[in-house]
């Protein structure tokens, strides 16, 4: 699944969040800081971790203010484990 949060999502741990968050639930997958603000997820396991990690992002850490998450179909391959990657 490609999980996009929008709000004040960047400068308050948001990514450090998802992959602590990610790991506990066993999801693999990534996550990066997008040009527009958001951030970037794409999740990938068993349906009720990746329901678990998408209600999750609709808070995120404490200092987070998510106005949206968005989530959508990912049809490319995922890596085992979870990595922060390069904004984009």
């Amino acid at each position: 699944v490609n999980v996009k949060i929008k709000g004040m999502v960047q400068g308050v741990f948001y990514r450090n969040w998802t992959m602590d968050t990610a790991k506990q639930l066993g999801i693999n997958g990534w996550v990066r800081n997008r040009k527009d603000g958001s951030v970037e997820a794409v999740f990938s396991g068993k349906t009720t971790a990746v329901d678990a990690m998408i209600q999750k992002c609709h808070s995120g850490p404490a200092a987070a203010r998510v106005t949206g998450v968005e989530a959508s179909a990912w049809n490319e391959p995922v890596h085992e484990g979870f990595e922060r990657k390069s904004t984009k």
